[in-house]
């Protein structure tokens, strides 16, 4: 049973999700207004009606849903990306990860909710707006005793050590692999994000006289399919280049 104060999501019957905390306001929609007061007591899987008539199933907030609605300050790293990085790098319970360039907290939600009970991921910012908007999203996702956020410029330094994974969302990560290396065990992965071919040039320059192996650097596109009974085809829109992912492993 949903209680006061508790996080759900609406689904209308486009698909089209809200994310609302159950309280004693309403909520408006192009589909009218919904009570959300009238939601607590429910389940999930209930549905409630808005002054309209139409149905709204509520639903308890998956990870997945909550990426999608989660408070956006700088642009968040997709989910095709941040799928890539657990790919490549094998992170998963237990893991201690540092995510350098925080931004609105989007990886590294993604990675806490893959690292615990037992794990932790150390994020790195650089900007106390970011930290701020970073901090207050990991909090409602429930993952604030696993995530935690450093203002801290990571060009000067990485705290931890014995690091499964250093992942670098940032212009200029060559600044920042002396301290990954240091930080990462043998064994370790280093991931970085670049929107650029010039950055990534830059980066494996720097791998020179490293103790780092094994390089590798990635595009991943997504495009989903149109199933129609008369034609199912790719569509037309797809989400295309968004960054270059690079992987590197400590030896």
């Amino acid at each position: 049973m949903f209680s006061d104060g508790e996080r759900v999501i609406l689904l209308d019957e486009r698909g089209r999700k809200y994310l609302v905390k159950l309280d004693k306001k309403m909520l408006h929609t192009n589909f009218g207004t919904i009570d959300l007061a009238e939601i607590i007591g429910k389940k999930s899987g209930d549905r409630v009606k808005s002054h309209m008539g139409k149905d709204f199933i509520v639903l308890k907030p998956s990870m997945v849903d909550y990426l999608q609605k989660i408070r956006r300050a700088p642009q968040i790293m997709l989910p095709k990306d941040a799928a890539q990085i657990v790919a490549n790098t094998g992170v998963g319970p237990g893991s201690l990860v540092v995510d350098a360039g925080v931004g609105s907290g989007s990886l590294a939600i993604f990675l806490g909710n893959l690292v615990r009970p037992n794990g932790r991921v150390v994020s790195y910012e650089l900007r106390e707006d970011f930290a701020k908007v970073a901090r207050e999203n990991i909090r409602m996702v429930g993952l604030d005793d696993i995530v935690t956020v450093k203002l801290k410029d990571v060009y000067e330094g990485i705290d931890e050590n014995d690091v499964d994974l250093v992942s670098l969302d940032l212009p200029q990560p060559e600044l920042a692999l002396p301290h990954a290396e240091r930080a990462l065990k043998v064994g370790g992965y280093l991931s970085s994000y670049l929107p650029c071919v010039e950055q990534i040039q830059g980066l494996y320059a720097a791998f020179q006289n490293t103790s780092f192996g094994s390089f590798k650097t990635i595009e991943c596109l997504v495009r989903e399919m149109e199933v129609k009974k008369t034609c199912t085809r790719p569509s037309s829109r797809m989400i295309a280049h968004t960054g270059y992912l690079t992987f590197a492993r400590k030896f």
